[in-house]
């Protein structure tokens, strides 16, 4: 598919992933609606790249987790822009909790790990099934995590959420098909962002050494993946981990 004139619209574009995957569709073509929970001006600041690229760009509060947020944040997508080809679900929730601190592990953490990282994509997949069914094609993309497939993650509430997420891509994808095509990303380390920065750099290090390319992934790798996934016709129900080669051993 190709994107020029397309539309789509980006969870969590006020974040470092977020804003990189919003400015490589607009390069593609598209224009672009960006969410965010509380970092406006940040999200604006995409939002003015996004249009720099000739685009158009349309920012809107969204609490995910909440049903009639997500329903009509999908409604002034498609109302504002006359319709709705892509879905990024980029936007999560994280805290570090290691994994052998299970008191620290509250049920309200992982309610409100779940309620971010699952039931949000959930809720705007099915709302944005509507429009994409009507016009008979679409695209949804996840952002999952290397955490959700190996059991190394800042939490165990992170890790499985992102599992989670990722076998919610593989049925999205038989649920949606042959119209709209569901597939999932899952990052490991990615250089240059926030969160990186706030890792201790031994962290870091041990990522790359762990990597068989002696490097994590980039923002632009990831966005370029999430790119080609919404230009395939013939990829459903498939997560490619952007990792730099991380391999059990």
């Amino acid at each position: 598919m190709e994107l020029a004139g397309k539309i789509a619209l980006v969870t969590g574009g006020s974040g470092d992933l977020g804003a990189a995957i919003a400015r490589a569709l607009a390069q593609a073509g598209a224009s672009i609606a960006i969410t965010y929970v509380g970092e406006r001006e940040r999200a604006e600041e995409t939002a003015a790249a996004v249009e720099a690229l000739g685009v158009r760009a349309w920012t809107a509060q969204l609490d995910q987790s909440d049903a009639q947020q997500a329903e009509a944040v999908i409604a002034a997508t498609v109302e504002k822009f006359g319709r709705l080809d892509i879905l990024v679900n980029n936007a999560a929730w994280n805290i570090g909790i290691p994994f052998a601190d299970l008191d620290a592990l509250t049920p309200d953490i992982w309610d409100r790990m779940y309620d971010t990282n699952l039931r949000g994509p959930f809720l705007l997949a099915r709302a944005a099934a509507r429009p994409m069914r009507a016009q008979k094609s679409g695209h949804i993309v996840n952002i999952a995590s290397i955490g959700g497939i190996y059991p190394a993650a800042s939490s165990i509430a992170y890790a499985t959420s992102k599992a989670a997420l990722i076998h919610l891509t593989r049925c999205l994808a038989v649920a949606l098909a042959p119209d709209i095509l569901v597939n999932c990303v899952a990052p490991g380390l990615i250089e240059g962002t926030r969160m990186a920065q706030r890792l201790p750099p031994q962290v870091i290090e041990s990522a790359r050494r762990m990597a068989v390319l002696g490097r994590a992934a980039t923002l632009e790798d990831l966005a370029a993946q999430v790119v080609a996934f919404c230009r395939s016709d013939s990829v459903t129900g498939q997560t490619l981990p952007i990792d730099g080669g991380l391999f059990p051993r």
